[in-house]
């Protein structure tokens, strides 16, 4: 079998897996739920309290396995911090399920709604922060760059390369590598800034809040060891909180100072790093995020991996729907206006903290 296949025969494919494994959750009958992300589909196993989570390719461009153990250590480094599912085990990888599935703890809670949930988010991310960090021997498989912004800008002009498209607009491209060219110069400023375990993917809509109002981040894929403060700028960028079509709000400069001050008061001033690196790497995460929109609109045009092994942005492996969803998204935040909006506003945020102009901005 490949990966590609109808969400009805996903139920049968889990439950045939779930009885090779001998696992006695196998009696369950699952429940797929809707198709809401580029990289997973979902399964609740009724009366267990899990969901697996099914991979429908590998974000960060690893072999199916290696995928599987990469997240299985993401669940297992961040649970101690109190705010994640808690990670049962895997399912190989097999004929029923090519590319395997995490086992993990079902989440009952609503999505996050901002700015009110902002201090929940917050007081997450604070708490993934301020884990212990392992030796570096110990930190493996996950990623731990000894420079994490000049690794992240790496991955950043690889997917710049998208930019040349004809899908995107020429005064979009020519904005977007003026300011990766300004980050390059303002590399020094994030030299001695901690490194942490760090999620890498906490956009608002990767939260659910507990009944209780804690929240818990539930996509734990891309995490790794790095700067923290980029977690706080993908919870907070207009890429991030305008992306969910249940709730979209672009917060205003005061606002999101606000959640920057409240995290450091929580994390500590040390860890945190300079309020001068933290516009320095906001405008990285919105690098990040807008150049992948880039490679997104070029790579779902091509046909599903049917090898099901690395990366894989077919359209073809999610419902029209998200297609839809994803492709007008995308679509806006490359245009002109968008773009200039969001540099813009990397300005305004420093006047806020600081009351001077970023160096980014001109």
């Amino acid at each position: 079998m490949t990966l590609h296949a109808d969400e009805n025969d996903w139920p049968a494919r889990l439950t045939a897996a779930l009885r090779a494994a001998g696992l006695p959750m196998a009696d369950a009958t699952p429940e797929i739920l809707a198709d809401t992300g580029l990289a997973h589909l979902h399964l609740r196993l009724p009366g267990s309290g899990m969901l697996a989570r099914v991979p429908k390719q590998s974000q960060m461009q690893l072999h199916a396995s290696e995928n599987l153990a990469y997240q299985a250590a993401c669940f297992e480094r961040m649970a101690p911090s109190g705010h994640t599912p808690r990670f049962f085990g895997l399912l190989h990888l097999s004929e029923h399920l090519p590319r395997g599935a995490l086992l993990v703890q079902e989440i009952v809670g609503r999505p996050a709604r901002l700015p009110d949930d902002l201090p929940a988010l917050v007081q997450t991310l604070a708490a993934i922060h301020s884990l212990p960090l392992p030796k570096r021997e110990a930190r493996p498989p996950l990623l731990d760059p000894v420079d994490p912004l000049a690794a992240l800008l790496k991955e950043i002009e690889a997917q710049a390369v998208h930019l040349s498209s004809t899908l995107v607009a020429p005064l979009s491209r020519t904005r977007i590598k003026a300011v990766l060219q300004r980050v390059r110069r303002q590399m020094s400023c994030c030299i001695g800034t901690p490194h942490r375990l760090i999620a890498f993917d906490a956009h608002p809509g990767n939260f659910l809040i507990r009944p209780d109002g804690d929240a818990v981040l539930v996509d734990l894929e891309k995490g790794r060891y790095g700067l923290p403060a980029l977690d706080v700028a993908h919870a907070t960028l207009y890429t991030s909180t305008t992306w969910d079509g249940r709730h979209r709000v672009a917060l205003n400069a005061a606002t999101t100072a606000d959640t920057y001050r409240r995290w450091q008061a929580l994390l500590g001033l040390e860890a945190a790093g300079s309020r001068n690196s933290w516009i320095v790497l906001r405008a990285a995460m919105w690098l990040w995020s807008v150049t992948w929109c880039a490679k997104w609109l070029v790579n779902s045009a091509r046909v599903v991996d049917r090898g099901a092994t690395g990366e894989d942005w077919s359209s073809a492996l999610s419902a029209d729907s998200l297609v839809d969803h994803v492709r007008e998204r995308v679509q806006h935040y490359l245009s002109p206006v968008v773009v200039e909006q969001v540099v813009s506003g990397f300005d305004d945020l420093a006047v806020e903290l600081e009351g001077y102009a970023s160096p980014l901005i001109g």
